[in-house]
């Protein structure tokens, strides 16, 4: 297989067992196959034990799957990660705080075979001017771009982020982003889990959620909002029409909700196309928007469930 045709990172049946001393084993992945493909930026996003983490430790080679496979590309995920060719951005740990952000690099760089140049990451990670500042003296959003700079130090053409703009305010967000979008035009993979669902709204271009160590949806940020609420199909019917409109919208078995506003009717349906062309045409609709749901609804109804882990 060529280069150009091997994913970035690919699991196949991937599933983490944990077996504490005396205690209850514990699945934390329970066969996991996704492929994410070069150039991409994925959003990895689910509640709390979901095994999100878990899941990304495996894919840099911290633990070893139970069972299934998983390839960096096209290597294990341990020779990915020695021959530089995946790094990570952590939310915590890794810093010496008695150093200055410029030692810091120097040091960690000295421990790669052949590392980038330390005045280049310091750049491009956009802490230049935080060179000669103690690591102790960094903000939280200031020590997570000195781990970025750290993490370009191997030039890798896949960066796992866990959580990377904790600490930065909305500003300092946008523009670590610009800063990805501008490594991912280079032709790096980017991989983050967030909390922040509006961070995975505005900046993946594919969210893969997981819930119970399961994918339980994966795709373009507006066919999961889709998805999981189905879309709201808004029109203004005139007023001797609006009534007979909404009481066969309401007969519909597509059409879970319709509220009206004045003229205007709203319609929650899972089938917005139907709806929207019954309204042009027999039921005589103008002004006609259709919208989908949050991301906030999409998260909540694809992720909620008992026996989270």
């Amino acid at each position: 297989m060529s280069t150009t045709a091997t994913p970035a990172l690919e699991l196949a049946g991937v599933t983490k067992t944990f077996r504490p001393v005396g205690g209850t084993p514990v699945e934390a992945v329970r066969g996991i196959d996704l492929t994410i493909g070069r150039g991409e930026i994925v959003a990895f996003l689910g509640p709390n034990g979901a095994g999100k983490t878990t899941t990304l430790d495996m894919a840099l080679g911290l633990t070893e799957p139970t069972s299934g496979s998983i390839s960096v590309y096209g290597k294990g995920a341990r020779a990915a990660v020695l021959d530089g060719r995946v790094s990570a951005v952590l939310q915590s740990g890794g810093l010496l705080h008695d150093l200055s952000v410029r030692e810091t690099v120097q040091v960690v760089a000295s421990a790669y075979r052949k590392a980038q140049p330390v005045d280049h990451v310091i750049e491009r990670a956009g802490i230049s001017a935080l060179a000669k500042r103690r690591v102790s003296k960094c903000s939280g959003g200031e020590q997570q771009r000195l781990r970025f700079a750290l993490a370009l130090l191997p030039n890798p053409d896949l960066l796992i982020l866990d959580e990377p703009t904790a600490g930065m305010d909305v500003g300092a967000r946008h523009e670590f982003w610009a800063t990805m979008r501008a490594e991912v035009s280079e032709g790096r993979t980017v991989v983050f889990a967030t909390h922040y669902l509006e961070e995975a709204d505005t900046f993946a271009e594919r969210i893969v959620m997981v819930a119970r160590g399961e994918v339980v949806a994966d795709g373009a940020t507006k066919d999961i909002r889709a998805r999981a609420t189905g879309r709201t199909i808004t029109a203004t019917l005139t007023p001797e029409g609006r009534d007979p409109a909404v009481e066969r919208l309401r007969s519909l078995p597509q059409v879970s909700e319709v509220h009206t506003t004045g003229d205007r009717v709203s319609v929650h349906a899972g089938d917005s196309d139907a709806v929207a062309l019954l309204l042009l045409s027999e039921l005589g609709g103008t002004n006609l928007e259709i919208t989908t749901g949050s991301l906030d609804d999409a998260f909540l109804a694809l992720t909620s469930g008992d026996d989270q882990r």
